[in-house]
């Protein structure tokens, strides 16, 4: 399978912080993404990193100024501006923004950054204050009306010695937002998409529940490939070993109590609903408010089922409103995604193997079969997660 940057031409600019450092894992990570990478390095950033890393990565010359001597006349600035699909400024100085707000074109990259059409996108990196000042929130806004996109910054210890917002965003946060912006598909432009993600817990007592081994890695791969596709994300998760993307706007549950009336709050208005956590189908009757201690007896636990958020979905579901479900079996997996599918009245359920060699739990793979009603299932074998989620929403836009 090709990588999210496949035949990608990317600009990545990398300006005056002391986070530039970082630009040399998001170099290499948009390479080994398929992408064909042009690093930028102005004046103030060879203080801090220098051009034959970027070359040792990229396999390309690293611009580093205005009027060097180029090899190759092909990467003269206007005919670099018109043939790349994208323009990354990470990191990007409160001064590299007030430039490109302002129209200021005194090097190579604030020079490009005039003569291309490529979508925009920074990731500011400063002290607190900087970011915080009228000014550079100004120049951000200006940006952003003009079509430029941001992510980060992120918040925490600062190289000052502060804290607060300006640090660089984490480097998978960016890939995934220039993922995000070239991605030519958008077909759930202006779609709400509401998923429910990961696993649930129910408390035994205050430090022990009954859980499962979902990881969420499902339900991030769908919010980021829904992002991706021009849809406004959704997620209400339980516990996860995996973050949520970036752009994905999350509410964090533990129960499937919790997560049911999550749900409930924002079901009415969104286009799409998707239910990919592995919710826990019983829930213990009384948790104790104390911790259990061993005795040597057996300990006998009362359950009480879960509510079904995938059925409450199929219930209250409006017209053009599409619900999609999961069954994941240890056997019989499509008799039971079958009965699942009308039992809950959804318009689609993937069926998932778990358990044994190809258990999707955990996994980056699944042995996945999409079923709608009246339809034959389609079967996908063993299928990379990030492929399945791309089938998913192939199949949701055509109920669309």
């Amino acid at each position: 399978m090709a990588g999210p940057f496949a035949d990608k031409e990317i600009v990545l600019g990398v300006t005056g912080s002391i986070a530039a450092y970082k630009a040399c894992e998001i170099a290499s990570r948009l390479v080994e993404g398929g992408a064909r990478v042009t690093a930028v390095l102005t004046k103030n950033a060879q203080q801090f990193v220098g051009p034959a890393s970027f070359e040792a990565i990229t396999g390309r010359r690293t611009i580093t100024g205005m009027f060097e001597r180029l090899e190759t006349p092909e990467i003269e600035h206007i005919s670099l501006a018109r043939r790349a699909n994208l323009f990354l400024i990470a990191p990007a100085t409160a001064n590299s923004i007030a430039k490109a707000a302002h129209g200021i074109a005194d090097d190579w990259l604030s020079t490009t950054l005039l003569a291309t059409r490529a979508p925009v996108l920074f990731a500011p990196a400063m002290n607190t204050h900087m970011y915080q000042h009228a000014a550079t929130q100004a120049n951000i806004q200006t940006l952003k009306a003009r079509g430029c996109y941001f992510v980060g910054p992120g918040s925490g210890a600062l190289a000052c010695g502060e804290i607060g917002e300006g640090r660089l965003i984490d480097p998978p946060a960016i890939l995934e937002a220039a993922n995000i912006l070239l991605c030519e598909k958008k077909d759930l432009a202006g779609k709400k998409v509401l998923i429910t993600s990961g696993a649930t817990h129910e408390p035994l007592d205050p430090v022990r529940f009954i859980g499962n081994r979902s990881s969420g890695k499902m339900g991030r791969m769908l919010a980021l490939e829904a992002l991706r596709r021009g849809a406004s994300v959704t997620v209400v998760s339980g516990p996860a070993h995996v973050p949520l993307p970036y752009d994905a706007a999350v509410i964090n549950v533990k129960t499937a109590q919790e997560m049911l009336e999550a749900v409930k709050e924002r079901f009415a208005e969104a286009d799409i609903f998707i239910a990919a956590a592995a919710v826990a189908d019983y829930r213990i009757d009384n948790p104790a408010e104390e911790k259990h201690k061993r005795n040597g007896e057996a300990l006998t636990l009362s359950l009480t089922p879960n509510p079904d958020i995938a059925a409450y979905a199929g219930i209250q579901k409006r017209p053009g409103q599409i619900t999609v479900g999961f069954a994941a079996e240890t056997h019989d997996l499509i008799a039971y995604a079958e009965e699942k599918l009308a039992k809950k009245n959804l318009d689609m359920i993937v069926a998932n193997q778990v358990g044994g060699e190809n258990c999707a739990f955990g996994s980056d793979t699944a042995w996945a079969w999409l079923l709608t009603p009246g339809n034959p299932p389609e079967q996908l074998h063993l299928i990379a997660k990030e492929e399945l989620t791309g089938r998913i929403f192939d199949a949701v836009a055509a109920l669309l």
